[in-house]
């Protein structure tokens, strides 16, 4: 693939760019139209002319969909680049009024920070920027960093140990624990002893079915252990289950103290030290200047 010259460039347009971006991260014509807002037609045609400009068939029909040629791939980066610093440029410029700014917010969270951040948040949005929609991606970790390395989400929040370097944060609070159980269950809240917290049934917040939580290893630690009697991949069921029963769970405050109330429950600080976590809020560096990606982060930080 040689330099393009003045006269290839000035035939390439941002769309073009955002079809082959598109095509790349889809391999098929029909989402990429869904994703730009534009017809099938439209896509057949943007990709006529960047094989034209770029001397390349770029991408070959498969069964599959769309595969990417070398050059194709070749490509990539420096388009990807070109089209983020085009972003930064014009988020730079352009001033954001969240009164008559409009579009969908995408935002990857998981069901603690869905309960106690999305709500205000929403409601904040609604005041204050109408028109814009809030999505939420129930995405956390590892698939809520790709997300945002692919454009597919706007912000996350949540606790990330490894983000990647392209990923820039803001730390919203830190969070610790509660114990949360039925007032005839936690007498003595907001304290429980040590001996009641190991003797009670336990309900434990698992997503990924593993029935070891934060509270294990500290008790391990001075030759304590407790009994888990069921696992949940969610906040809200385990609170719905433990307002059944007599266990207690342990869970993020923000959590229990937004909610416990409801669901007829007191609350109780645990017997032993356990880790908090900070919860921060997330976003890919080209979005470092973006004026609604910058506001949104702010108006978190005082929610």
């Amino acid at each position: 693939m040689t330099e393009l010259r003045n006269s290839e460039l000035r035939r390439l347009d941002l769309t073009l760019l955002l079809v082959f971006l598109g095509l790349l991260r889809h391999r098929k014509g029909l989402d990429v139209a869904e994703e730009l807002g534009l017809t099938q037609s439209a896509i057949s045609q943007a990709l006529k002319r960047l094989r034209e400009i770029f001397g390349d068939e770029l991408f070959l029909r498969r069964p599959h969909g769309m595969e990417p040629t070398a050059t194709a791939l070749a490509l990539e980066a420096p388009v990807a680049a070109a089209v983020d610093a085009l972003r930064g440029a014009l988020g730079t410029a352009r001033a954001f009024d969240p009164g008559t700014a409009s579009g969908v917010l995408r935002i990857a969270a998981l069901d603690a920070e869905q309960a106690v951040l999305i709500p205000p948040l929403a409601a904040r949005l609604r005041a204050l920027a109408p028109g814009i929609t809030l999505s939420v991606l129930p995405l956390g970790r590892a698939a809520a960093m790709e997300a945002l390395s692919e454009g597919r989400a706007d912000l996350a929040v949540g606790y990330i140990w490894d983000a990647p370097d392209a990923i820039r944060s803001q730390t919203l609070y830190d969070e610790t624990f509660l114990v949360v159980g039925r007032p005839e269950v936690l007498p003595d809240a907001p304290r429980i002893g040590l001996d009641r917290y190991c003797a009670a049934d336990h309900v434990l917040i698992a997503p990924g079915g593993d029935l070891r939580g934060v509270v294990d290893e500290p008790l391990e630690a001075i030759g304590q252990s407790r009994r888990v009697v069921l696992g949940l991949p969610a906040f809200l069921p385990a609170l719905a289950a433990v307002a059944a029963s007599t266990a207690v769970v342990t869970l993020p405050a923000r959590v229990a103290r937004t909610f416990a109330a409801g669901f007829g429950l007191v609350t109780a600080d645990p017997p032993v030290n356990v880790r908090g976590f900070p919860v921060s809020v997330y976003w890919h560096r080209r979005n470092d200047a973006d004026p609604q990606t910058v506001w949104v982060r702010q108006q978190m930080t005082t929610l």
